[in-house]
């Protein structure tokens, strides 16, 4: 089996070490999942590591500089499956410097509370809601 194409995400928090609240950002493009939910990031490039590549992510799509924390560890070395050709790591990250904004491929940014309910109000793209659960695992508010 090939190697699937790597993805980076975050999950975005108001603080690593107490963390209370997470961003969400609304997709734009493709079709098919505009106005649903993720977690910020991208692509990984050709000679970029998982986390320099996150860190670029959020610089051009939301303007900031993060703190990376743990990672929301997936079922495969690749972490979580998106579809048949990619899958996403996911870490957990804290703003260091700028303020969120959506720059590209969003049309709103919104700090939601770390809570299930509030969490599931938001129409998640499918592959990310299973890293929502996990995401909360991590930071000890299941």
């Amino acid at each position: 089996m090939s190697e699937l194409k790597q993805v980076v995400g975050a999950a975005v928090v108001d603080s690593l070490a107490a963390p209370t609240k997470m961003l969400a950002a609304r997709r734009t493009a493709p079709e098919q999942y505009a106005g649903m939910w993720e977690f910020p990031g991208g692509k990984v490039e050709a000679g970029e590591t998982c986390e320099e590549g996150l860190h670029r992510e959020l610089q051009e799509e939301l303007g900031i500089r993060v703190r990376l924390g743990a990672e929301v560890r997936g079922p495969g070395a690749q972490g979580w499956p998106l579809n048949a050709k990619a899958a996403m790591r996911v870490w957990l990250a804290e703003v260091t410097e700028g303020t969120p904004a959506p720059l590209e491929d969003h049309d709103e940014l919104r700090w939601i509370p770390l809570d299930p309910e509030e969490l599931k109000l938001l129409a998640w793209i499918p592959a990310d809601l299973p890293i929502v659960g996990a995401m909360l695992e991590t930071t000890g508010r299941p």
